[in-house]
């Protein structure tokens, strides 16, 4: 997929956030979990790459199934407001 600059860079960021699940990104994007590394591994420098897979393998929050059945959003409702 082609995505634009601002595109891509919001996809980098919500997968480096601790608290934004892969499905959020699929949802918005289209981008299943596969596919969102795929690009990280494109965009990020090699070091920055493996420290990211580090820090999201396993991590609960990033992965809905692995969430606690009361948490259904993927951000805070004050984290992104409409400019």
């Amino acid at each position: 997929m082609n995505f634009t600059e601002p595109d891509r860079s919001r996809i980098i960021e919500m997968a480096w956030e601790d608290r934004t699940p892969f499905e959020a990104i699929e949802a918005l994007y289209g981008l299943p979990e596969k596919d969102v590394i795929q690009l990280m591994r494109r965009e990020l420098k090699p070091r920055s790459f493996r420290l990211w897979r580090k820090r999201v393998s396993g991590r609960r929050t990033k992965h809905r199934a692995l969430r606690p059945a009361g948490v259904s959003r993927g951000y805070c409702p004050t984290q992104y407001k409409h400019q």
